[in-house]
């Protein structure tokens, strides 16, 4: 910016809509604290994020207001009315917030500006608007909290639900892993009986021994049974049932699911026979049916506590409560425990599509915070697609030094007339009582603030796609929540 010392008189400030109620004092003084600065068209009048150093009030001249929205400067106003203002425009809140330029200014001609610094010009409103002071910080700090105050709900919200889901998760494999004890106690109880039948002194050492090995080969059976299907495993049910019909043991076809789903056959059960012969096949039967229904029932609470161990895991890894806010994080962990916490929430008829770049680095982060993140997009995704569609998770390099999450679906699309508008604060299209609007707000922040990243948009009926752009390295530590 090139300047020069000009500066106006009182009766020239007095012809600003700005100033024209001011009295003569407040004139003068205003006269003798600004001057006259120009700039030629296509210069920068300020920068958004420098320190807001100046109050600028436009005298002649044509300039463009931008906003910094997903890496592209967005024009928000075009203006030649003289008298408009901008610049440091909360320097009357001083040091409560930080004062840098909220947005930026270009000349688009040659442009006049009356130039006020910052810091009398805030003193200036404190000494002769204190009422008018006390009003706008109200607001300011009151709209501020009530944004908090909204976007802790959104999270608690969030949180709530997500916690039914994952409740919902556990009580399936729990109520499993209790069903499957009390079952494996019956059998257990049933096997002891049995053995006692056996070994009731009419087995010698050497049957006794084979039919151990019996079960141990049984049991090894049972590892490397084939997958049947339902026809193939009935028709060998009714094949086992009439084996054992004819050599006269009782309730075979009870004993017969049980034999097949551990891969036990007719040619199989002949050696029992001719370890502990016919008069002991019966007892000797149920004996190893009773082996293999352990074995399967342990292997139905093992896997059933393997379930409640990867959900506690991924509600671990999802809340990051065992981590330090920033750390180093794998972003396809932090993924699949937000897909893991919102498994419930996924309808039957989406599908889960995940391409991931297995090759992409670790990043410093907020863990937790960039969950939320998933989770936000994720969810209107789900909402989008009312039901039925596909849900695509992507990440890969853009070949500097960020990496990329895309979240897309095959929903109805963002209609490009509200598109601008989707990450502003409580502006949303779901139902009344249905959303506040915070979601994207919350996530545009988080990762543009705090991690300094972006997040873009791209979007037509049937493919909608949110990118998320995540430095390796945070330049600058975030602050430990999200910004205003």
């Amino acid at each position: 910016m090139t300047t020069t010392p000009d500066r106006l008189g009182p009766e020239q400030l007095k012809t600003l809509f700005l100033f024209e109620a001011l009295g003569d004092k407040q004139l003068a003084w205003l006269a003798e604290q600004g001057s006259v600065e120009r700039t030629p068209a296509g210069s920068d009048v300020y920068c958004e994020g420098e320190p807001a150093t100046c109050f600028y009030i436009l005298l002649s001249g044509t300039v463009a207001m931008t906003r910094l929205l997903h890496g592209d400067q967005v024009e928000v106003n075009r203006t030649d009315q003289r008298g408009v203002y901008a610049g440091a425009t909360q320097a009357y809140l001083g040091d409560r917030v930080e004062q840098v330029y909220p947005n930026s200014l270009r000349a688009i001609t040659d442009c006049e500006f009356f130039v006020v610094p910052a810091g009398e010009f805030a003193g200036a409103m404190h000494r002769w608007f204190p009422m008018a002071v006390h009003l706008l910080e109200g607001l300011f700090f009151g709209v501020r909290q009530q944004n908090t105050i909204m976007g802790e709900r959104e999270r608690l919200l969030a949180l709530g639900s997500l916690s039914a889901g994952l409740t919902h998760e556990l009580n399936n494999p729990a109520a499993a892993a209790v069903r499957a004890t009390s079952a494996l106690r019956d059998r257990v109880a049933g096997m002891r009986h049995k053995l006692a039948l056996i070994a009731d002194g009419r087995l010698d050492t050497r049957q006794l021994h084979e039919l151990v090995e019996l079960q141990d080969a049984a049991i090894k059976r049972l590892a490397s049974a084939p997958e049947l299907s339902a026809l193939q495993a009935s028709d060998a049910e009714d094949e086992l049932t009439d084996w054992l019909e004819d050599h006269g043991v009782n309730g075979s076809w009870e004993l017969a699911p049980t034999l097949i789903a551990g891969g036990v056959d007719v040619e199989w059960l002949g050696t029992v026979v001719e370890t502990v012969g016919e008069d002991r096949l019966e007892a000797s039967v149920r004996w190893l049916s009773y082996t293999l229904d352990t074995e399967l029932l342990m292997g139905e609470i093992d896997d059933a506590v393997t379930r409640i161990s990867g959900l506690v895991g991924a509600a671990k890894q999802y809340s990051q409560l065992d981590r330090a806010p920033q750390q180093t994080v794998d972003v396809h962990a932090l993924l699949d425990a937000t897909l893991t916490m919102l498994h419930a929430k996924i309808p039957g008829g989406v599908r889960v599509v995940k391409e991931y770049d297995r090759t992409l680095p670790q990043i410093q982060a907020y863990g937790a915070e960039l969950n939320q993140v998933w989770t936000n997009l994720i969810v209107n995704s789900l909402d989008a697609m009312a039901g039925s569609g596909t849900l695509s998770i992507r990440t890969q390099w853009d070949g500097t030094e960020r990496l990329l999450v895309e979240i897309g679906d095959t929903g109805a699309g963002i209609p490009d007339e509200i598109r601008p508008r989707i990450f502003e604060p409580f502006f949303t299209t779901k139902p009344v009582g249905e959303g506040t609007g915070l979601g994207l707000d919350i996530s545009y922040r988080i990762v543009v603030n705090k991690h300094h990243g972006d997040i873009r948009v791209e979007s037509t009926p049937g493919d909608t796609r949110f990118t998320v752009c995540l430095p390796v390295a945070l330049s600058h530590p975030g602050d430990a929540s999200v910004p205003d």
